[in-house]
Formats: structure tokens, C-alpha cells, sequence
């Protein structure tokens, strides 16, 4: 695989100059991978949501860069408006964005803007729409009589019509019950490995980026302070709890018991390794 997006020194301060001035991201450096599962954990306030407002130039570096197929995203207002399209955000809370009176004129928004012709604009309305696990009867609906879960599915489906090459999600299941998280995050796994879009995915669960993620970038005070699998950065869970933030479940279960004297891989995250390692030490098969 070749790097999709580079991220390059990037600093951002806030308000320069005034009393006010807060450092929100500071001397970052990594690349996500093409078709790459990256999640972006970090506590509340660790820059996370200030550094993936850089990645389609919504904000600009107040020093680095960021580069998307190896061209800085700033080289003139036609990259940078081009980014916004190839590198789709989509919010945390995302259906208080909505605003057409129909489902289908909010989802088929971005696609206009992009100068695509009416055919193709309708196929990518249907194709996302149906990404999201919405049925096309929705379509002549007006947004704001849907229930939460569908207004969100709607805006994210505003996102995927314009079949970004990277796709970033900030808190996608917050709010969400645990049926609506299940639901939306099996349609978001589908659609990656579907589409093999590169997908970016900011959560506070680590248990659901434990389960979808390739890798981990995990954020400190607008640093990065681990990056790696899953099983390396639970590896060092005493840090993360340091740092203010939980492990997975299976995790912290695991961590306990070898506290106990019982011999596990404290780095352990899924029921299938938490099982397998559970069965050798009951002398059974690992594969059962």
C-alpha cells in the first residue's frame, strides 16, 4: 500500500496573538495508508477534532502540511477545493446539518456542487442511500421527519455520494442507542471494505475501534502520543488510563486477571484471541 494523505509538522494555534492563544495541535507527523482503517482516539480536548478539520483544509495550518496523493492540499484554491471533495468529513451530530426540504435534494447536495450531470448524481444519491441501509422510499421525505438515527444516515449518505477517497468520522454513533451504534457501524465496515475507501474514525469507544481499526493514533494534549495496531497500543493500557482514557472491556478483564497471577496477554481485545487464549490454559484446543 502507498500513503493516501501526509500529514507533515502540523501546528495550529488559536487565536495568535491575544491573551487567548491555545496551541491545539502541535508538531504532528504520520500518513494513513490507501484503504487503510485508521481510528483517532484521545480525552476531550486533545486536538482530535482540531486535526481532522486540516485534512480537507477546512482549517489551515498555522504551520506544516498536509499532503493527499502526495501534492500539498494548499498548493492553490483549485487543490484545496478539489480536497474538500476527494477527503469527506462528516461531523459529529451530522443531521443538524441537514436543511432541503427533500432527502434526496440534501443528499444529492455535494454531488451538484461538483458539477456532476443529473443521471450520475441520481446514481450516487441511490448508491449512497442504500450504503447507509435507508430504502429509496426516503427519498421524497423531508429530512426533519425522520427519526435521529435516519436523519444521520441521511447526512452521511450526503457525504458518501461524493465517493470521497477518504472518509472521516467524528463520533459517529454518539447519541446513538446501542442497536443504532451496531447498525451504523456494520454499514460503515460494509462500505469500506466495499468501496476501499480509506476510512478515518474518531471515537471515544474503544471497543468500537478496537474491532474495526488497523491502526490507532492515539492523541495527548495535541501530540500523538502512540501509533500502532490495536494490540500495541493496548499493549501499553496503564498509559492510556494515564492519559484519561478507557480500554476495551475484554481489555480491562484481562489486565485483572494477570494482576491475579494468571498467565494472559493483557493486551488481549476480541472474544475470538480472549477465547482461544482462555482454552489453553484449560488445556484445550485454541482453534475450538
Amino acid at each position: 500500500m502507498s500513503a493516501i494523505i501526509e500529514v507533515q509538522n502540523l501546528c495550529h494555534t488559536y487565536s495568535v496573538g491575544t491573551p487567548f492563544e491555545h496551541a491545539a495541535v502541535k508538531h504532528i507527523s504520520f500518513s494513513v495508508e490507501k484503504g487503510e482503517f485508521l481510528g483517532l482516539i484521545g480525552h476531550t480536548g486533545s486536538g482530535k477534532s482540531t486535526l481532522i478539520q486540516h485534512l480537507n483544509g477546512l482549517l489551515k495550518p498555522t504551520e506544516g502540511d498536509i499532503l493527499l496523493g502526495g501534492e500539498s492540499i494548499w498548493k492553490d484554491k483549485e487543490t484545496t477545493r478539489a480536497a474538500r471533495f476527494r477527503v469527506g468529513l462528516v461531523f459529529q451530530y451530522p443531521e443538524y446539518q441537514l436543511f432541503e426540504e427533500t432527502v434526496y435534494k440534501d443528499v444529492a447536495f455535494g454531488p451538484k456542487n461538483m458539477g456532476l450531470k443529473e443521471e450520475e448524481i441520481r446514481d450516487r444519491v441511490l448508491r449512497a442511500i442504500g450504503f447507509v441501509g435507508l430504502d429509496a422510499s426516503v427519498l421524497d421525505k423531508s429530512p426533519f421527519d425522520l427519526s435521529g438515527g435516519q436523519k444521520r444516515r441521511v447526512a452521511i449518505a450526503g457525504v458518501i455520494a461524493m465517493e470521497p477517497e477518504i472518509v472521516i468520522f467524528d463520533e459517529p454513533t454518539a447519541g446513538l442507542d446501542p442497536a443504532g451504534c451496531a447498525s451504523l457501524l456494520e454499514n460503515i465496515r460494509a462500505y469500506q471494505a466495499s468501496t476501499q475507501a480509506t476510512v478515518i474514525m474518531v471515537s471515544h469507544s474503544m471497543d468500537e475501534v478496537a474491532a474495526l481499526a488497523d491502526r490507532l493514533l492515539v492523541m495527548n494534549e495535541g501530540s500523538v502520543e502512540m501509533l500502532g495496531t490495536p494490540k500495541e497500543v493496548f499493549s501499553h493500557a496503564e498509559r492510556l488510563c494515564e492519559i484519561g482514557l478507557a480500554v476495551p472491556q475484554i481489555t480491562s478483564l484481562f489486565l485483572r486477571l494477570r494482576e491475579l497471577g494468571i498467565p494472559v496477554d493483557p493486551a488481549t481485545y476480541t472474544v475470538a484471541d480472549a477465547l482461544r487464549q482462555l482454552l489453553l490454559l484449560k488445556g484445550g484446543k485454541a482453534d475450538a
